[in-house]
């Protein structure tokens, strides 16, 4: 996929008859790929919260300091340089697993069998003050717990390179990539209510341990969709075809330099507007996120009411936000898509806000859940599709990456000192006061990103015009 139309039918050729809305999307449905997409879309979404909001909530119940909650969200800094080693998993097969499966679907097995082993491991050490012995040697116990974080969130952005390389190379249209992301938007944030809404339920009946474990069973779920995946031509083909030794320099050049290059000779002077708007596009949900569940916490919600108006309305809210996004994307492309998540994104911390002042009110936090929950899902959408019209293919998974890296580096930088902000916000005032201005100056930060698309869709280049039979 090198743009936003896709590519333009030869001149004097006759246009099939265009399907739009609802129709495109159920021709679309039937193709094994969006069954596959589905899981590894949930797959995909299964760890970040386990190393993010919701590690937060079970520190925050076991008195860990706000400030070290925040400082421990760095682990999520994996996510945002993943760039470093996409080029790797772009260039050479995954140890064993490659052979069998493919490129793509090599390192998927792998990184899915990691991350589950050391969510496992996280759910047999705890997040505590104290020493643990391993082999006879006094380690810190909070310390070892932040390291399998660590191990969790990198297999998780090996998962994230390759499934996110996967989908575009899958996709035979513009069309069909808007569908795809929206599928793979689907099961991510359907992944994300798990891990975010129900295990609140299960942990308050089987405790944090048993429920970290669970999820790294549902990992099984990629696993699964890995088996039963094809590999896609694009990267049998770049396999196959000939290509400088990696580990040499006219080979390290193309797998690390070779995709910035032709990013750039793309986009020539729009490529660093396009890598800006990505930057912010997302920073104020990065920066709300580390103090969503303390926050839940200091509200006096039980996890139970958390976890039931995640899984019921939120559910229900993040379908709607993904779909209407998704059929946005269809009808009207991209850039259309990205302006109003623009705008819808920062919506939600306004909505906690007004909570934060409200008080414990089952009423007001479903209302919050389920614009957060709507807004969230169609900001993601919008912005998962833009990136993903960029990248050219052999060099999918690297671009990719970097696109993602640029997206989430400054948030996951940012978002470590959420904590020490809200501490500090909340001098002279109480602790929910103070809650209410993070959640408001975190909304404010999203009006430059507004911007920033609305001078990109002013800038782009009009669509080229194909003459007719």
């Amino acid at each position: 996929m090198t743009s936003e139309a896709g590519a333009p039918a030869p001149a004097g050729a006759a246009s099939p008859p265009a399907r739009k809305g609802w129709r495109l999307v159920l021709a679309n449905l039937r193709q094994p790929k969006v069954l596959a997409m589905l899981l590894l879309g949930f797959s995909s979404g299964i760890p970040i919260y386990l190393v993010g909001n919701t590690l937060g909530y079970w520190m925050r119940e076991n008195a860990i300091e706000l400030s070290t909650i925040g400082f421990l969200s760095w682990v999520g800094l994996a996510y945002s340089l993943k760039f470093v080693w996409a080029p790797l998993v772009d260039k050479i097969d995954a140890p064993v697993l490659g052979r069998w499966l493919g490129r793509r679907r090599g390192w998927m097995l792998l990184s899915q069998l990691v991350a589950a082993a050391a969510l496992v491991g996280m759910a047999l050490v705890e997040p505590r003050q104290g020493e643990l012995l391993f082999a006879g040697v006094a380690l810190d116990q909070l310390l070892v717990f932040g390291a399998l974080a660590l191990v969790v969130a990198f297999a998780s952005a090996t998962q994230d390179i390759v499934i996110d390389a996967w989908r575009i190379e899958s996709a035979d249209s513009a069309e069909q990539q808007g569908l795809l992301t929206s599928t793979a938007t689907l099961g991510y944030r359907g992944a994300l209510l798990v891990t975010d809404s129900l295990i609140l339920i299960l942990a308050a009946h089987a405790g944090w341990s048993l429920s970290y474990e669970i999820m790294a069973l549902l990992l099984g779920v990629g696993v699964v969709a890995t088996l039963r995946a094809r590999e896609p031509q694009a990267s049998l083909i770049a396999a196959a075809g000939p290509h400088p030794a990696l580990f040499t320099a006219r080979g390290l050049f193309d797998a690390v330099i070779g995709p910035f290059v032709a990013f750039f000779r793309q986009h020539g002077r729009l490529a660093l507007l396009i890598l800006l708007t990505i930057s912010l596009y997302r920073l104020p949900d990065f920066l709300f996120g580390p103090m969503a569940n303390p926050f839940y916490a200091d509200l006096k919600m039980d996890k139970e009411t958390v976890g039931a108006v995640r899984g019921s309305f939120g559910l229900v809210a993040t379908v709607a936000g993904v779909a209407a996004a998704g059929l946005t994307a269809v009808r009207y492309g991209f850039i259309p898509t990205l302006i109003a998540g623009a705008v819808l994104g920062p919506l939600s911390n306004l909505a906690f806000a007004y909570l934060a002042l409200h008080g414990n009110d089952a009423r007001v936090f479903t209302a919050a859940m389920v614009i957060d929950n709507f807004c969230n899902g169609y900001a993601g959408v919008a912005l998962v599709g833009y990136m993903s019209s960029l990248t050219n293919i052999g060099y999918t998974a690297t671009q990719y990456a970097l696109l993602s890296s640029f997206y989430a580096l400054l948030g996951k930088l940012l978002k470590g000192l959420s904590g020490v902000a809200v501490t500090e916000l909340a001098a002279g005032r109480t602790l929910l006061e103070g809650y209410a201005l993070f959640f408001v100056g975190t909304a404010l930060v999203g009006v430059p990103a507004l911007a920033l698309c609305i001078a990109l869709a002013l800038r782009r280049p009009p669509p080229v015009s194909v003459p007719h039979a």
